[in-house]
């Protein structure tokens, strides 16, 4: 890609990018209106001090499950300068959303049963899909798709993404999972193909496992149990074996702060439709380690997404052998594990793992024998 190109396709998804955030600006007013219906501001202010969410969650008197939709709609009103920010502790996921108590079904259930809602839902996806993926694909992240076999699309729609993909690399052999009703009667073509199913209950078996804002939808628990089997999947497939997503990551210390609030913004639609949300890359990267992967790097697309790939690294004697292999410095090695266990910047993981330390034992991460070399 060229410079003219390069330009061309920043202002493009900055575009896309403050379009999303005139769509969804109306929920920052809704969050205030929010806020002012439950007292948050007179419960703080009679507080007498800084609250806490678990403080303020008893204070509502609403369910504990629901700590966590009260966390984004709090970390909203402060992104936005309404509140001040405080520490917060992770906490549990909801139990249901807020569509299901409206609608009585889950988000799926209800498109299933309307069709043109459905419809349109799926076209606005391929929309969304053609407007980024000739620059992903084609351009900044082709290596990614290079020496790949077989590739699943997992929950990918009418097959946009995975239809350029087979084009422009004609000897990958793609595959779309998704919904009966979202596949049905839809072309194929030599290296393409439908297969209608549930990922929960089946994904096919491929070289390489595409998601595109799929996880995003998912809370960590069903997240985990997706990742866990893919990678048992591709355990078997030596080094070409990966999983790639192109989701959201929030990096509101790096980013600009309108982009950060769009994705505040995706988030409360999120906590509405689904029990997922948008994840900053310490969350990223523990969903990826609790799994099981060793390794994962992203790679920000201009505007609001990222590619995210992860895959399981060999194992190495030591760990020279490691940071040799993946051409990185060890600092950058150890962030991602501090990331994903919250550890200080410094390298004691790396020098235990060097050691064969056991609670360090599986860094690298994961895939370090001890040694002392």
């Amino acid at each position: 890609m060229d410079a003219n190109q390069d330009q061309g396709a920043k202002e493009l998804f900055q575009g896309q990018a403050q379009l999303y955030k005139l769509m969804f600006s109306h929920l920052s007013s809704t969050s205030l209106k929010c806020a002012i219906e439950l007292g948050i501001a007179d419960i703080i202010h009679s507080h007498g001090r800084a609250i806490t969410l678990s403080e303020l969650v008893s204070a509502l008197d609403i369910q504990p499950t629901k700590t966590t939709s009260l966390f984004r709609l709090m970390r909203l009103l402060v992104h936005s300068g309404c509140f001040n920010k405080t520490k917060v502790n992770g906490q549990e996921e909801g139990l249901s959303t807020l569509w299901e108590t409206v609608h009585g079904i889950k988000f799926w259930e209800f498109m299933n049963q309307n069709p043109g809602i459905n419809q349109r839902f799926n076209e606005a996806m391929a929309s969304d899909t053609e407007i980024m993926t000739s620059f992903v694909v084609k351009a900044e992240c082709k290596q990614i798709f290079e020496g790949l076999g077989t590739l699943v699309d997992v929950g990918g729609g009418n097959g946009s993404l995975s239809r350029i993909i087979s084009e422009a690399f004609p000897g990958i052999k793609c595959t779309v999972l998704d919904l009966p009703h979202v596949v049905a009667n839809l072309p194929e073509a030599d290296n393409f193909k439908y297969i209608a199913g549930d990922m929960f209950q089946f994904i096919p078996p491929a070289d390489a496992f595409l998601f595109k804002l799929v996880f995003h939808g998912l809370g960590d628990e069903d997240g985990l149990k997706i990742l866990k089997k893919r990678r048992e999947a591709i355990a078997s497939n030596g080094e070409r074996g990966k999983v790639i997503i192109i989701d959201i990551v929030i990096n509101a210390e790096e980013e600009e702060h309108e982009l950060t609030e769009t994705k505040f913004l995706f988030d409360i639609v999120l906590s509405v439709n689904s029990t997922g949300k948008e994840r900053t890359e310490s969350e990223w990267a523990k969903l990826f380690f609790d799994a099981g992967f060793s390794h994962y790097k992203i790679t920000p697309i201009f505007g609001m997404r990222s590619l995210i790939e992860i895959s399981i690294q060999k194992k190495f004697k030591s760990i020279c052998d490691y940071l040799a292999a993946i051409k990185k410095p060890v600092e950058d090695v150890d962030k991602q594990w501090q990331l994903a266990h919250g550890l200080g910047p410094d390298l004691r993981p790396l020098k235990a793992a060097m050691l064969g330390n056991p609670p360090y034992r599986q860094f690298g991460p994961f895939i370090l024998q001890g040694s002392k070399s």
